[in-house]
């Protein structure tokens, strides 16, 4: 039996796209994690982070 594994919302693809990717290698997904990514910028001499985008991460388990 295989372990748990991670899948990410890929770049230009939907939440239940990647629901039905999960479905598809044989997984159903136990939990949902969102990470934001940050961006470094430097204003005025003072580092500044900025949040980019959220990365959205689903833990599966097999079926």
């Amino acid at each position: 039996m295989a372990a748990k594994k991670t899948f990410e919302v890929q770049e230009g693809e939907t939440i239940s796209e990647c629901l039905d990717r999960i479905s598809r290698e044989g997984f159903v997904p136990v939990r949902r994690m969102e990470k934001p990514v940050f961006t470094e910028t430097i204003i005025n001499g003072k580092k500044e982070h900025t949040v980019l985008k959220q990365q959205i991460i689903f833990e599966a388990k097999p079926q």
